[in-house]
């Protein structure tokens, strides 16, 4: 439906994407706010996530007048475009404002693991949501403004057929060099390889939102730059940071290798956690302008940009070493379809669901300081 409904005047049809999406966004709409509602009633009660849920329920208001209105009205197709615009620049400060809501959890009530798993739960599902709801009225609005991109006229709506990878892999590399420079006054190499294993000598290309891969590749290049920079003050040179991309028939596979020092093992998934973020807090000066930066969620909302087309992004750390983060995607359009949380029995039982006794011995999440017991011993 994103790929086939965008192709203009050839196969596309403003009027079938309008009956879809005033359907197919209320539904998306609903499933996600029913969780929202479900949240620990301390979290629903912050300030920030009233304001989020207040935005959806506008949103999904102004969609239901359009349920009983007829598609064959121009009127009514540029007042839905109208609409759909409006509502995503109502959302532009979602990410952030619900960010803001769990800092003002945190310093109120703290936190325990019961929260903490639920939590963690709803936001990979409440920001996937996100993502393909903005999908889907970004592809409306994009294809039926009656205007073409200049600097992407083959682009489909945000979706490019021939996405070339290895371009955008340098896009998003000299952002972050930049961002780099600027912060620290240098900044590692970047060496970028390539395979194709599907089609040898020929372009890495995909059908991909060349956004959603810049993003995830942004966020993980500046990570990386980061660590080397910090983990190698002493030396004379920072070791390059290494790029490979592959392509084979089921996967294109993205492997980005600092020398960072890496992480120890069991930090490993607090790095995708929204409750355990060791970003400094943000300053906030008011929920309409509140900062994404600063609240330590790069990593996770990449994750589920790779997750949206049923990739993944996953982290491999050696620590004392460096760090390889590798990005998945889908090498067939075919393959690409998208990943959503549905609200269900399922979903319903994991918020209620309680915490019970591990049946394996599990140590501490900190080593221990085994100098202060040496007198017992």
């Amino acid at each position: 439906m994103l790929v086939t409904s965008g192709e203009g005047t050839r196969n596309g049809c403003e009027k079938t994407s309008f009956i879809f999406l005033r359907q197919e966004l209320p539904v998306r709409l609903s499933n996600i706010m029913k969780e929202i509602s479900l949240l620990p009633d301390n979290l629903l009660g912050t300030p920030s996530v009233q304001t989020v849920q207040s935005w959806y329920v506008q949103s999904l208001t102004d969609i239901l007048e359009f349920l009983d209105k007829s598609p064959d009205s121009y009127r009514v197709l540029s007042d839905f475009s109208d609409t759909l615009i409006n509502i995503r620049n109502r959302h532009n400060d979602v990410v952030p404002t619900m960010a803001q809501g769990v800092i003002e959890y945190k310093e109120t009530f703290g936190v325990d693991p019961i929260v903490n798993q639920n939590v963690q739960y709803f936001l990979d599902r409440f920001y996937l949501s996100r993502i393909s709801i903005r999908m889907l009225i970004n592809q409306h609005t994009l294809v039926f403004d009656g205007r073409s991109n200049p600097a992407h006229p083959k682009h489909i709506g945000g979706i490019d057929p021939n996405c070339d990878v290895i371009k955008v892999v340098k896009d998003a590399s000299e952002s972050a060099k930049m961002l780099c420079d600027q912060y620290y006054l240098t900044s590692p190499e970047v060496l970028v390889n390539q395979f194709n294993g599907k089609a040898p000598r020929h372009p890495l290309q995909i059908v991909y939102v060349p956004s959603h891969l810049y993003h995830m590749l942004f966020e993980l290049f500046k990570n990386a730059m980061r660590a080397t920079v910090e983990n190698n003050k002493s030396s004379t040179t920072l070791p390059p940071i290494k790029v490979m991309v592959a392509l084979g028939n089921e996967d294109l596979t993205i492997k980005i290798s600092d020398r960072g020092s890496g992480v120890p093992l069991r930090k490993i998934d607090r790095l995708f956690s929204y409750m355990y973020s060791t970003a400094p807090k943000p300053v906030v000066q008011n929920l309409q302008t509140a900062p994404l930066a600063g609240f330590g969620y790069g990593l996770p909302i990449s994750r589920l940009y790779a997750k949206y087309f049923q990739g993944d992004l996953n982290l491999y750390s050696m620590e004392g070493h460096g760090t390889d983060a590798v990005i998945y995607l889908k090498a067939l359009s075919t393959d690409s379809v998208e990943r959503l949380p549905v609200f269900n029995k399922s979903a319903w039982k994991h918020y209620k669901s309680r915490t019970e006794a591990d049946d394996w011995c599990i140590p501490s999440s900190e080593p221990k300081n085994l100098s202060k017991f040496s007198h017992h011993i």
